[in-house]
């Protein structure tokens, strides 16, 4: 049955519905997500925080991360991607509209909501892009999986348009309109049905063909029935399962380790590193972070494209390689002008191509690494595994500037250059990850990614049985 979809050439009506969920959701995910950058470049001054408290706020949600993404990503794979869909977005939607109500001085119950926010973004993230990529043909997958990632840096952007129009005391409405996202499951409910994959490992033939049928926009009788031989044999999930596939869980594991601790660093930390290095007010912060959007965007498309062009293992690669050499750079220069403007600003704007735009290789290759049972399960494990970088990324700049220090203008910041040196190590590890441990993907079925997945685990098994022949 599968093989009828990846004959197509085109996308039907559904399809596009299917991908514009998935990118709505993206981008008020992500909103929602990074809205702590631009309020706290508010809060720096009137709350005298130090680098410490500050990164206490920002890491809290990189923990909500890993637990969301290990839960929601296991609870797709056992009870259905479109349920799972719709519980994060209300969880994410919710603890941000709460925010609201943050009393001043309120780091504290500012952390506290942040970890709620970061389970149910860890959670969206890792159950959108395999929903969408199961119903696309293969050949079309990691240009569309990408396009998905694509509108990230647009939710960032809209959060620094909304930032620099706010006034100072008005920072409590971008936590209003981050409950937007809720409406997201209106348009779920409306549009989306059940992957087709899932549905058929679950032995529910016939739902999955009149899930692929509604998706083609054929009906169900001109497709065969699916069987076992479609999406493989009926597999319950397990956590151990994911250790029958060490190089996948190597690859994405690592790679988003890597990827986030350098991207959640700079993005988490970059309004108000503007604000005390650039001696600009958060307004203006923030109208500076529109460029770094605007940077990230492009990439993202770019990656898309790359990612089939180059093959995923390449075009990972140049994420790394790229976003570490040019984070060091900036760290070095940012007390530097150029042409009139901030070296540092700008050398993050083109390393936002990278490190942002890399992440349409990221996220949507972390899914096609692990087989159809495992897809969300694994998915979810590698993200919140690289949500580490959630904590480590903000956390390891405050350490190395000095976590005691407060932030106003005033606080010498000599150890800057090393604190991007350390997010940019994380940036190259990723990129040899990827370039020399990859596992190319590109132009394959996911059907025939199962097959090479399942030969390489059942001969890793054989080679470590007690059983098995030795020389």
């Amino acid at each position: 049955m599968f093989e009828i979809l990846d004959r197509r050439t085109t996308l039907t009506g559904n399809q596009i519905k299917i991908l514009a969920a998935a990118i709505i959701g993206d981008a008020l995910e992500f909103f929602d997500y990074f809205l702590i950058g631009f309020v706290l470049a508010f809060l720096i001054g009137p709350w005298k925080l130090t680098f410490g408290q500050s990164a206490t706020v920002l890491m809290s949600s990189g923990i909500g991360a890993i637990l969301g993404a290990y839960v929601w990503g296991w609870l797709a794979d056992r009870v259905g991607r479109r349920f799972v869909f719709v519980g994060t977005v209300l969880n994410f939607s919710i603890a941000t509209g709460l925010l609201y109500f943050t009393p001043d001085n309120g780091w504290v119950y500012l952390a506290i909501l942040r970890f709620f926010v970061g389970t149910g973004v860890g959670g969206l993230y890792c159950v959108d892009l395999p929903l969408v990529q199961e119903f696309m043909p293969s050949h079309k997958r990691g240009w569309i999986g990408g396009l998905v990632t694509c509108v990230i840096p647009l939710g960032v952007g809209l959060g620094a348009v909304l930032g620099a129009l706010m006034g100072a005391d008005q920072w409590r409405l971008l936590f209003a309109i981050g409950v937007l996202p809720s409406l997201l499951v209106l348009l779920v409910r409306l549009w989306v049905p059940e992957s087709p994959r899932w549905l058929c490992r679950q032995g529910r033939y016939e739902e999955a063909r009149k899930s692929l049928a509604w998706a083609l926009q054929v009906k169900p009788s001109d497709l065969p029935l699916p069987t076992a031989a479609d999406a493989g044999p009926i597999v319950k999930t397990s956590w151990l399962d994911l250790f029958k596939y060490p190089r996948s869980l190597i690859v994405s594991w690592l790679g988003n380790a890597g990827a986030q601790t350098g991207v959640y660093g700079i993005t988490l930390w970059a309004p108000a590193l503007f604000v005390l290095l650039l001696k600009v007010t958060p307004q203006e912060a923030a109208k500076m972070m529109i460029l770094l959007s605007i940077t990230g965007f492009i990439g993202r498309v770019s990656f898309s494209y790359f990612s089939e062009l180059l093959g995923r293992r390449t075009a990972g690669g140049l994420l790394g390689f790229g976003a570490g050499a040019l984070t060091i750079i900036a760290g070095y220069h940012y007390d530097a002008t150029l042409f009139g403007l901030s070296a540092f600003w700008l050398l993050l704007a083109v390393t936002f191509f990278f490190a942002d735009g890399g992440f349409a290789i990221v996220g949507p290759y972390a899914a096609e690494v692990w087989p159809s049972h495992l897809r969300t399960t694994g998915m979810g494990s590698a993200y919140g595994f690289g949500g580490i970088g959630k904590i480590i990324g903000p956390v390891g700049l405050a350490l190395i500037v000095g976590s005691n220090n407060y932030l106003k203008p005033d606080v010498p910041l000599t150890q800057i250059p090393t604190a991007f040196v350390y997010l940019g190590c994380w940036f190259l590890m990723a990129g040899f990850v990827y370039y020399f441990l990859g596992i190319e993907t590109r132009g394959k079925s996911i059907e025939q990614i199962d097959k090479e997945l399942t030969a390489s685990a059942d001969i890793a098994a054989s080679a470590t049985s007690p059983d098995a022949p030795r020389a």
